[in-house]
């Protein structure tokens, strides 16, 4: 029955994450995930894991790449779409 309930915990606060990290929660959820991210070995690296990922997505600062190699990037890109969309009405 423990293991059960550990899993529905774990559901709950994966459901939530998001509005957890951006600080969107009220005050009395964060603090059932702040217990149960303490408590849970996988929901907390999963939650630093994340975290991290989110850092490092908003410090991301993209470089415009030359005219002719963006353009061929786009090309490629459009025709591995086409084959992918092809492939599936297969």
């Amino acid at each position: 029955m423990a293991a059960h309930q550990h899993d529905e915990n774990c559901k709950k606060m994966f459901a939530l994450l998001s509005e957890y990290l951006d600080m969107e929660l009220p005050a009395e959820a964060c603090k059932e995930m702040d217990s149960h991210i303490t408590g849970c070995e996988p929901c907390a690296t999963f939650t630093e894991s994340l975290r991290k990922t989110i850092e490092l997505c908003r410090e991301y600062q993209p470089k415009e790449l030359p005219g002719p190699i963006a353009r061929d990037a786009r090309q490629k890109l459009f025709e591995a779409y086409q084959k992918m969309l092809a492939d599936r009405r297969s």
